[in-house]
């Protein structure tokens, strides 16, 4: 999944090297925060898209990563599983994307980060980290007597 990193200047995509060669990228993606025009957040980010894959990958219903065109410009997707949240970036359009759509569980996070005013948001906020899961113990069944002869 994509890491989400935001300071008061920019918003970064952060791929890892499997889902840069996916997305055919050799870098992350990078957009300035004073481009970014709505964020919406969605239950199912794959009613989002939208145009035909120029370059990246397209799995129906396991991944869509990389780039969309459409009549409009070009949209980033990095897009995972069926029962993901994610969230809906338009960009004003002067950059290498129209919008970006994500699947990401720190969708709201993200919205709250760039509700910040920029003096408030003066270090950089990492969304996109999952913390380490603690294995779970599933509950042992409750023993029952033996039945009486």
């Amino acid at each position: 999944m994509v890491t989400l990193l935001l300071d008061h200047a920019q918003l970064e995509i952060s791929l890892s090297a499997t889902e840069r060669a996916l997305a055919f990228r050799r870098t992350s993606i990078r957009v300035e925060r004073s481009s970014i025009v709505k964020v919406q957040l969605t239950d199912d980010p794959w009613t989002w898209l939208r145009g035909v894959r120029a370059r990246g990958t397209f799995l129906p219903g396991f991944t869509a990563l990389g780039t969309w065109r459409t009549e409009t410009g070009d949209d980033f997707v990095a897009v995972r599983g069926r029962r993901l949240p994610g969230v809906v970036i338009d960009l004003d359009g002067e950059g290498e994307f129209e919008r970006l759509v994500i699947s990401t569980r720190h969708g709201l996070a993200l919205t709250r980060a760039l509700r910040l005013n920029l003096d408030e948001a003066a270090e950089a906020v990492e969304l996109g980290a999952e913390p380490a899961k603690e294995p779970q113990r599933t509950p042992r069944p409750a023993s029952r007597p033996a039945p009486a002869i």
